[in-house]
């Protein structure tokens, strides 16, 4: 594919992305890490929680987004929760993150730390409110461009960047059985953009986004755990989306999903709790748009680890 019909196919797939209010990268296993949308999460578990990730978006098609994110949140002070009603009892978290986000010439970078601080309201349901600041790094590399005018000054080589502090806050209200959300990201939109005045590169404006999620687990047999769950996500002036999933866990180890993105896409998932330090899970989005015509699907994989996992849990009390 040459420069011209890269850069052409990279307006396009910002424009699909925008219209589909994912302006930021697209996940499918949220669910198994919804500290990507909502700083809540900071802390919610025993022990220390990193996930790793690599997602590969419509293979097959030239400058298609590639995603790779990094994680890390663990609690402060936190006692062992009651045996009896698993209360997790008051305590802080601290947290970063780390994602990269590659699509044609346009590469999307950034860095957050976040806290959240977690209050029991009852014997069993407990509430959280975090906040997360970072940056967000926006890069055009000139090497892939194609430019009408000889003068520009980027002819040549080279990139432009723009940097742009990021805002994330979020309402976790949460139980063993069942969990309601509240984040809303990018809030400062442009106020905290690091241009340089009198600068002449373009800039990429933020979209503030607002995501509602929610989640109830119940257990037909002693064994089988099921795990319907709900996301939607709005970002104004986009139309609002919406994602529809389900999990049905086995003895607390092995897991299968699906999900429905709507007018978007349907996703498999498979995973496993390997031992009380590592869990693995892989999914599949088989595209729904014209896009299935020249692409062969989504790969996602997730590595998470369970540092000071003095309790030795296996399946995640919390967050499933």
């Amino acid at each position: 594919m040459n420069r011209r019909l890269l850069f052409i196919l990279t307006i396009l797939l910002a424009c699909l992305a925008q219209a589909q209010a994912q302006q930021r990268p697209q996940y499918s296993q949220y669910m198994l890490n919804n500290y990507l949308l909502n700083p809540a999460i900071t802390g919610i578990e025993d022990y220390a929680d990193i996930r790793v990730s690599h997602r590969r978006q419509w293979v097959g098609l030239d400058g298609a987004p590639v995603t790779t994110y990094l994680t890390a949140h663990t609690p402060l002070n936190k006692g062992a929760a009651s045996t009896k009603y698993h209360r997790a009892l008051a305590h802080h978290g601290v947290g970063v993150a780390f994602h990269t986000d590659k699509t044609g010439p346009l590469r999307r970078t950034g860095v957050t730390g976040s806290y959240a601080y977690h209050l029991p309201l009852t014997n069993s349901i407990n509430a959280s409110a975090g906040a997360a600041v970072g940056i967000i790094r926006n890069s055009v590399n000139a090497n892939d461009l194609e430019f009408t005018n000889p003068n520009d000054p980027l002819v040549g080589g080279g990139s432009f960047n723009n940097n742009v502090l990021d805002l994330n806050l979020g309402l976790w209200v949460y139980s063993q059985n069942f969990s309601v959300g509240v984040a809303g990201a990018q809030l400062l939109e442009d106020v905290g953009s690091f241009q340089p005045e009198g600068s002449k590169n373009p800039t990429l404006d933020l979209q503030r986004h607002y995501f509602i999620t929610g989640a109830y687990r119940f257990s037909p047999t002693k064994k089988l755990d099921v795990v319907p769950s709900v996301m939607l996500k709005l970002a104004d002036p986009s139309p609002a989306s919406i994602d529809v999933n389900v999990r049905v866990l086995y003895s607390k180890q092995f897991w299968a999903g699906a999900s429905y993105r709507h007018d978007d896409a349907l996703v498999a998932m498979v995973g496993v709790y390997v031992n009380p330090l590592l869990d693995i899970s892989y999914s599949y989005d088989a595209t729904l748009s014209n896009l299935n015509r020249v692409s062969a699907g989504t790969h996602e994989v997730v590595v998470g680890f369970k540092l000071l996992n003095t309790r030795r849990i296996i399946c995640p009390q919390w967050i499933w």
